[in-house]
């Protein structure tokens, strides 16, 4: 197993495996009847691709937090309104 640099992922590890319903999911991933789901070579769980962020309220708070800090989270449509009023 890699080691995590991202600390969010670290969490989501932690968590996932205290989630019920992940549980539910990993369990049919061993027994070879989910497809759609599977475990990444870093033991994080993913829905086609994607992390499962586990049903953790604070937990999803600061993933929420975090995304509405970077600056990468501008709405698409910021640049444009910002080029028509340079103009």
């Amino acid at each position: 197993m890699l080691k995590l640099t991202n600390p969010f992922l670290e969490e989501i590890r932690k968590y996932q495996k205290t989630d019920k319903k992940l549980m539910e999911k990993l369990v049919l991933i061993n027994e070879r009847r989910e497809t759609d789901f599977g475990v990444d070579e870093n033991g994080i769980m993913r829905y086609r691709g994607r992390v499962c962020v586990p049903d953790v309220p604070e937990l999803k708070k600061i993933i929420l937090e975090e995304g509405h800090r970077s600056g990468l989270s501008i709405h698409p449509g910021v640049t444009k309104m910002y080029q028509d009023l340079k103009k």
